[in-house]
């Protein structure tokens, strides 16, 4: 790159043609032009022919920047911003030339694999910001992370080492290097680098998390002991609370108004169809019994939250399928399909192992979604009044009172044996109260609760995925009957597709939106709703 930059001519001239973008030389010579009408006078922005959206600000300020000397000239072509490629002799061929030859050179850097990779690792700042004079040089724009995104690492190591001595102080040898805790935090700072990694490579961060897991566990780099399972637990469950919380403020009104049958539709018939198939392939495949065969078929018509709502997030930001509610109808089903899984395992299981009345099992299962419901629109009806809306300390008081609020009735749903309840208060704890704030001016669109949310998660989705991959035990698996296991797995989620579909029709989507809504449903939340009984 330095070669190329010496090649570069410090001089900077508007007069030339610009051969990066094809702009015709009349373009640039206005007494070759027409006269043009006066909402036509304003000059066009010159194009950049090679930036990605990310350093767009970066190419706006460099243009700014005089090129009072050689090292400012070469940091602007570092930034992306624009240029003039002057030759060495002024001979007309020789001129188009050489330009020609410096325009590919730096057009062959710029499409290269790791400049890409530098662009995308490259965080983009927003707001003023500052940083040591000399930081330019020694860190130059993008092959080197910015002095912001170097000192929020620092400010994040430091607060890790300090939780830890405190842990350390008072946990003794289980915080130490080799105790579980310290195992399980390392998991979860080995789980994000995972994440990111993926993410780099437009890979879905959490197949890196759970990759991460799976190493760990296989390598024997972790080994949670039963002391730790019930910490394992916790820390499921508060995740658990955090993501559906977040896909709760998520959910649109209007549209959960409008679509309210089709999302009962397609959260109870293809989720009975995928266990009820799930139920007999496994009695007669795996040769289960089956009491047996429909608890393993609840677990696995769940469909994960987790998986869905981070995806949706994503979908919805960029404007996909918002006019029709789509993300609102998938994150509405997703979430009743956790509750349902989680109340039918839960009626199961005590059926197994519980001494109480069949009846009352039976009445358990639609009784513990009507309590999580009620405890939904009670705590989201309290929220709007308490606190005061006009409290200069309303946003974090709402932030706990909501984060307790789906703690209280997940850990209590389970104490009291009611495991369907909890989800189903979680997410309607949130969307009550979303939408009473939105009666009060908050806009759905621009929560700060919900930014909240979004940082809680930031922190609990690698611990989530790093513990769920420790759950895959590479010598404990019998090759046939995951063979087996797989075909099962593959022919539910087939003949949920179908149902799906067909249960659409009549609805307000389309053909490519039914299946959109049909894939989406694919992910298993299968260790979590087991996990709440064990």
């Amino acid at each position: 790159m330095a070669e190329i930059c010496e090649k570069l001519s410090p001089k900077l001239s508007q007069k030339e043609p610009d051969i990066l973008t094809n702009e015709p030389d009349h373009k640039k010579h206005p007494e070759h032009e027409h006269k043009k009408p006066s909402n036509e006078l304003a000059e066009p922005k010159r194009k950049v022919s090679i930036a990605s959206n990310a350093i767009q600000a970066d190419i706006e300020r460099n243009r700014k920047i005089s090129a009072a000397s050689l090292e400012a000239k070469r940091n602007m072509l570092m930034n992306g911003g624009e240029f003039n490629l002057s030759p060495p002799c002024n001979h007309h061929h020789h001129h188009n030339h050489y330009r020609a030859s410096c325009v590919q050179t730096v057009v062959s850097v710029r499409w290269s694999w790791w400049f890409g990779l530098c662009i995308k690792c490259r965080q983009k700042e927003v707001g003023p910001g500052w940083e040591p004079q000399c930081w330019p040089k020694v860190c130059p724009h993008p092959f080197c992370p910015s002095y912001r995104h170097v000192a929020r690492i620092l400010a994040l190591l430091i607060i890790g080492l300090l939780v830890w001595g405190v842990a350390y102080c008072i946990m003794g040898e289980d915080a130490a290097p080799g105790g579980q805790l310290f195992n399980i935090a390392l998991l979860s700072i080995c789980a994000h680098l995972g994440g990111w990694l993926f993410r780099m490579f437009t890979m879905p961060a959490l197949v890196g998390m759970l990759l991460v897991g799976i190493v760990f566990e296989n390598v024997g780099l972790i080994s949670i002991s039963k002391s730790y399972h019930e910490v394992e637990s916790v820390l499921r469950k508060m995740a658990l609370v955090v993501i559906l919380t977040r896909a709760g403020l998520d959910l649109d009104p209007p549209a959960l108004r409008r679509l309210w049958s089709t999302v009962l539709k397609l959260g109870l018939v293809p989720w009975a169809v995928e266990a009820i198939s799930v139920v007999i392939a496994t009695h007669y495949f795996l040769n289960l019994p089956w009491i047996w065969a429909f608890l393993t078929g609840s677990i696995f018509a769940a469909v994960s939250p987790a998986v869905v709502v981070p995806c949706l997030f994503k979908l919805r930001s960029k404007g996909y399928g918002v006019a029709k509610g789509i993300p609102t109808l998938v994150i509405a089903v997703s979430g009743m399909g956790d509750a349902t899984s989680v109340a039918i395992f839960g009626i199961v299981h005590s059926f197994m192992f519980s001494e109480d009345s069949l009846l009352y099992n039976i009445v358990l299962g639609p009784s513990s979604l009507i309590i999580g419901l009620a405890f939904g629109i009670i705590w989201g009806s309290l929220a709007k009044v308490v606190p005061e809306k006009g409290d200069p300390f309303v946003v974090p008081l709402r932030i706990i009172m909501l984060l307790g609020g789906g703690l209280i009735v997940i850990f209590a749903s389970e104490h009291l044996g009611l495991g369907g309840a909890g989800p189903l208060g979680v997410i309607a704890s949130a969307f009550v109260s979303s939408y009473s704030w939105s009666k009060q001016g908050w806009n759905i669109e621009d929560n700060p609760v919900a930014t909240a949310f979004e940082i809680f998660w930031m922190i609990f989705e690698p611990i989530l995925f790093g513990l769920t991959g420790t759950q895959f035990k590479l010598s404990e698996l019998d090759p046939q009957i995951v063979s087996i296991a797989a075909i099962i797995v593959i022919g539910g989620v087939v003949t949920r597709i179908l149902i799906t579909v067909l249960v659409a029709v009549g609805s307000s989507l389309n053909l490519k939106e039914k299946l959109f809504v049909a894939f989406s449903w694919m992910a298993k939340a299968s260790v979590q709703v087991s996990k709440e009984f064990i």
